[in-house]
């Protein structure tokens, strides 16, 4: 073929149809979309909320004071945005936090086998200004919350820092030009410019699933994992019988290890990962030693730009009629996803299983996983797959989870189910100038510049919320936003501005550009449901990531850093 491809067009055109049939089928299945899950966790529910590393948090007075800057949050949004304020200048900084201590995903998830799935030399962050390299190409969790304390330490942000505390209400007071903060401890703050960081996954979210209440086991959310029930090492799962909901990113992590200390181990499945080789190692002493300074900028910049013969392809692929673009990219995801398929087949003995595990969608519907353990530990007498296909467990008794009128008794459940995804203010309440809370604001389409401001809500900032650029190295992009948002807290301190705020017509210029840069409304018609599409729900062209590409969305916001005032009310 034309394209370098061996295999006939029919071949592709079958795939797909495949796919579509098992997208059709999880949608037939699970209908209410999102509505499946629940992230209320309030009364028999509230104990998956609790936090298993810190004993309870010690009482102090309300405080009553104001600060410069406050983070909701104190992840890795907070911690690089803290940064690049104090290079400017900026002594007063607050952060925030749910947890007892700051790194933000890195602190609730500690699972084990928790690690990042992205090198780990692009994904933690200020690695040049802590002068520090990761010890392995993909670093693991303790690792990475190690690197989120010596950056809070670095940067003196323990010292204003408030833990154990929930924002429960942002109010714009705007006689004062003031963000009034009140939590769930009696404070009441104030801020004069507030940084919503609570993280893109951080409100963890369970199943909705009958008789959930009724286990009388021991049950857990993969984020609030409890080494006291399981042991540090797992050894006390060594007469338990354990079983897990979920197949995602950290369910593939802890899988092996379960797999490895359990008695019985069962994974229950709707929908399979796409599991690629990790391939993960340590790094080498005298590549580290031989870097010189300012290295990750300069590796994340040459990511951004792109590899010169994916520049070249790109520049090949742009000379293609619009349809014969999309063969070929869909043609070449077909060719990448039967490549997982056949590592499958390598890997897993029992040909049942093997099927089972196979994901039938395109790459990047779901969230891809990288793993050399997961798939070999279906090899084990002990581990058992129970592959609900698509229909997700029916309801949970005294004794276990049952599925197709079979109970299946346990010791230990634990729900690798996720959380909600990019939701800003999560346990907030935001009214901005006019009063209105800003979901409210949203009820029409998202609106906001870059995923980062939204008019009506001077001195606000958001991170890691809609309309940002996708991007698999989440961390890259909240640094280009951490930096926009350090400029535009330097412009008003050096132009003397109580208040900024983008201005209508800018926002209005970046609405049409996520629209223009998404594509379909949803991904149904391409894609299994997944929370990168919404779980199959339709949505708003503006209701999602912007999908222009990174490099794109880089300049855009280059642009505009450079005519600030241009582009936001000052006063």
């Amino acid at each position: 073929m034309a394209d370098g491809s061996a295999r006939p067009q029919a071949y592709y055109d079958e795939i797909k149809q495949k796919f579509a049939e098992e997208r059709d089928l999880r949608l037939a299945y699970r209908p209410e979309g999102t509505g499946q899950y629940t992230s209320d966790l309030t009364g028999a529910l509230a104990a998956y909320t609790i936090d298993p590393h810190t004993e309870e948090i010690p009482p102090r007075a309300p405080i009553d004071d104001e600060v410069e800057v406050l983070f909701i949050g104190g992840g890795f949004s907070a911690l690089l945005t803290a940064a690049r304020l104090r290079e400017r200048g900026v002594q007063s900084i607050r952060i925030v936090e749910r947890g007892a201590d700051v790194g933000g995903t890195w602190y609730w998830n500690r699972y084990p086998g928790a690690a990042c799935d992205v090198p780990s030399y692009d994904y933690l962050p200020l690695l040049d200004e802590m002068g520090y390299v990761p010890s392995r190409f993909y670093a693991k969790g303790p690792e990475i919350f190690a690197h989120c304390q010596a950056i809070a330490r670095r940067y003196d942000l323990y010292e204003l820092a408030v833990f154990g505390t929930t924002i429960t209400s942002t109010t714009w007071d705007d006689r004062a030009k003031r963000w009034r903060i009140g939590t769930d401890r009696g404070d009441r703050m104030t801020a004069k410019f507030v940084i919503c960081a609570n993280g893109t996954l951080s409100k963890p979210k369970l199943s909705k699933i009958q008789g959930m209440e009724r286990f009388r086991g021991k049950a857990f959310h993969s984020s609030r994992w409890d080494y006291d029930y399981t042991g540090e090492d797992l050894g006390k799962l060594a007469d338990k019988v354990v079983g897990i909901i979920g197949t995602g990113a950290s369910a593939v992590q802890a899988i092996p290890r379960l797999g490895a200390a359990a008695k019985e181990l069962y994974v229950f499945q709707r929908t399979p990962s796409g599991i690629d080789i990790r391939g993960d190692r340590p790094t080498d002493p005298e590549w580290a030693a031989g870097l010189p300074p300012g290295w990750q900028q300069a590796r994340r910049m040459k990511h951004i730009r792109g590899r010169p013969e994916d520049i070249a392809r790109a520049a090949e692929l742009a000379k293609l009629s619009r349809e014969e673009k999309i063969r070929r990219q869909e043609n070449a995801n077909i060719d990448h996803m039967m490549r997982i398929h056949a590592r499958i087949d390598e890997i897993v003995e029992d040909k049942a299983t093997a099927d089972a595990l196979k994901p039938w969608y395109m790459f990047m519907c779901k969230r891809p996983c990288f793993d050399d353990d997961y798939l070999p530990t279906f090899n084990r007498p002990n581990v058992h797959l129970v592959d609900t296909r698509g229909r997700g467990i029916s309801e949970i008794s005294e004794e276990g989870l049952i599925f197709e009128d079979r109970t299946y008794p346990l010791d230990l459940l634990i729900y690798a189910t996720g959380f909600e995804v990019q939701k800003t203010g999560i346990y907030n309440e935001i009214r901005g100038r006019d009063g209105r809370e800003i979901n409210e604001t949203y009820a029409d389409g998202i609106r906001t510049l870059f995923g980062v401001h939204t008019s009506g809500y001077p001195n606000f900032f958001i991170m890691g919320g809609y309309q940002a650029s996708f991007q698999f190295n989440l961390t890259f992009m909240l640094q280009t936003q951490g930096d926009h948002i350090a400029e535009c807290i330097k412009m008003a301190r050096d132009g003397g501005y109580e208040e900024i705020d983008v201005s209508p017509e800018t926002e209005e210029w970046w609405v049409q550009e996520v629209i223009a840069h998404r594509g379909k409304t949803s991904r149904n018609a391409d894609c299994t449901p997944g929370y990168y599409n919404f779980e199959g729900e339709f949505n708003r062209r503006q209701d999602g990531n912007y999908n222009g590409g990174f490099f794109q969305y880089y300049t855009h916001m280059q642009a505009i850093r450079g005519e600030l005032a241009k582009h936001f009310n000052c006063a």
